[in-house]
This record gives C-alpha cells, structure tokens and sequence, in this order.
C-alpha cells in the first residue's frame, strides 16, 4: 500500500512546530499570556469573586493569543498594527502628486525655443507667422 503525503506548493507557508503541534512563536505568546493571567485569576479571585475574576483574567490575556494566532496575508498582527499606525497616523492624508515638466522650465529659464527651431523641425522651414 502506498504512503500519500501532502506536500504543500508554496513552501514559504510551512511553519515549524516546536512543542505540542505550536511554533516557537505561539508558545511564547501562550506562555506571556498564562505569567499575565494566571496570577491575576488566583490574586482577584477572593476578593471579586471567580467570575469577575475569570472574565478579567480573560480580557488580560487575549491580546497575547491574538499575536499569537491572528495571521492576515502573511503578515503576523504586530505588522498588521504597524502598517495601519503608520498609514492613519504617521503618513500625510493627502499625497500630493508632482511632475516635473521639463519644457515649462526650459521657457522659464529663456532657453526654450519655439517649436520651429526646436530638435523636432530642424531641417524643415520655420512657418512665419502673418502680422499686419
């Protein structure tokens, strides 16, 4: 009988596991979250009660599974919280589009000709313009 494993087509997507099918970043950002938590759980418990003091234990931790698990085209939540500061805040709202004309500046300058000796018409007469 023959052995069929999935190979993936894109490999850059293969994440290595460290421990319990996580990889080394998950395991990180589990272990912050359980040191955050926990002692938080078992010092409030007595004093506001187990669920008051679950759901405060939960609200502390979920910011480290969410930087742990939460994954948008490849980019990890921490890029994903950069980008968006870096767009709403840091960027000017509004980009100014600027092109160099390069024959407004050569008129400017005086050293613009007109077109009739200009590189484009040499070799073919200048057309004279009718005054009175």
């Amino acid at each position: 009988m023959a052995i069929v494993a999935k190979i993936p087509k894109d490999l850059t997507k293969v994440k290595n596991k460290v421990m319990f099918n996580l990889t080394k970043r998950q395991l990180i950002c589990f272990g912050t979250a359980a040191v955050i938590g926990l002692p938080i759980y078992f010092l409030t418990k007595d004093y506001i009660g187990t669920t008051n003091a679950a759901t405060i234990m939960i609200s502390m931790m979920v910011p480290a599974f969410l930087f742990a698990m939460y994954e948008k085209n490849g980019q990890p939540l921490e890029q994903l919280l950069l980008n968006i500061i870096r767009q709403k805040f840091l960027r000017p709202k509004i980009r100014v589009y600027e092109t160099k004309n390069i024959y407004e500046t050569e008129i400017r300058m005086g050293g613009g000709e007109s077109f009739a000796g200009s590189e484009r018409n040499k070799g073919k007469p200048a057309k004279k313009s009718k005054s009175k």
